[in-house]
């Protein structure tokens, strides 16, 4: 069986790195830990890798319950994994909020001009005057280092304990919605509730992304689990397609974030 026809064309060259890991930690029962993986990705082990593997397991850990972005590990089935073993590092500092007002692209955009490459970089939490930032444990000494200011902001980026991670608070809102296709048009004219003509518009401008990449095809066909977000509009996902209609529609469980 072809395992590509289960995924995109585009995601070819990650499935074979998958495999790759995974045939590398059978034949020397050594685990792999993998550098931050955005929630596609994430999936992407999992079902390749799957609960049921007799000789390899999947863990994943981002830092927090709801950590959107995570390292994995693939280890040999009998190896216990531990916390330390995902090499997470927690970096918290404070801000004058009254002052001055950041937000998580204000936040990244540092973290990037250092030259620290986004997969080593986990979830970021931003607000209330606080910072915080999960980060592979190499870079951590570096970034303490170097990262002093942030916008208009002084920092000192202190480690602190992953058990005081703060949640980004988030509030998925599921609802059951028919469309004529799995079309990418399709599928956000009905989650956001605009015309197909704006939903077309948005997908040209390279306005929307899909699971963090911008496609610019109305025709690309949206799958389950896929992050979407149109810019200005918010985040929404596709959770599942429960079949089609007598009239050839498609049933959809669609959730957006508010």
């Amino acid at each position: 069986m072809d395992i590509y026809q289960h995924f995109r064309e585009d995601e070819q060259p990650f499935i074979d790195q998958v495999l790759s890991w995974k045939e590398i930690v059978e034949q020397s029962y050594q685990a792999k830990l993998t550098d931050f993986l955005d929630p596609r990705e994430q999936r992407i082990i999992d079902m390749l890798i799957g609960e049921n593997n007799p000789d390899v397991k999947m863990y994943k850990h981002g830092g927090g319950l709801d950590a959107e972005r995570g390292r994995v590990i693939i280890a040999p089935f009998y190896e216990a994994i531990e916390t330390n073993d995902f090499q997470l590092t927690l970096l918290q500092a404070s801000y004058q909020d009254k002052f001055i007002s950041l937000e998580h692209r204000d936040v990244m955009g540092a973290f990037l001009s250092l030259g620290i490459k986004r997969k080593k970089l986990g979830d970021i939490f931003v607000g209330d005057g606080t910072i915080q930032i999960v980060l592979a444990d190499e870079i951590a000494a570096y970034v303490m280092v170097n990262l002093t200011s942030i916008k208009k902001a002084t920092v000192r980026l202190e480690e602190a304990p992953l058990s005081t991670m703060l949640e980004n608070k988030t509030n998925w809102v599921e609802a059951d919605k028919t469309v004529s296709s799995l079309r990418l048009d399709n599928v956000l004219k009905e989650i956001y509730q605009m015309s197909r003509k704006d939903a077309g518009d948005h997908i040209n401008k390279g306005h929307v992304k899909v699971n963090f990449k911008v496609v610019e095809d109305g025709k690309f066909t949206v799958q389950p689990g896929d992050l979407l977000s149109v810019r200005g509009k918010g985040r929404s996902k596709l959770v599942e397609v429960n079949g089609q209609t007598k009239k050839d529609k498609w049933r959809i469980t669609t959730a957006i974030l508010k």
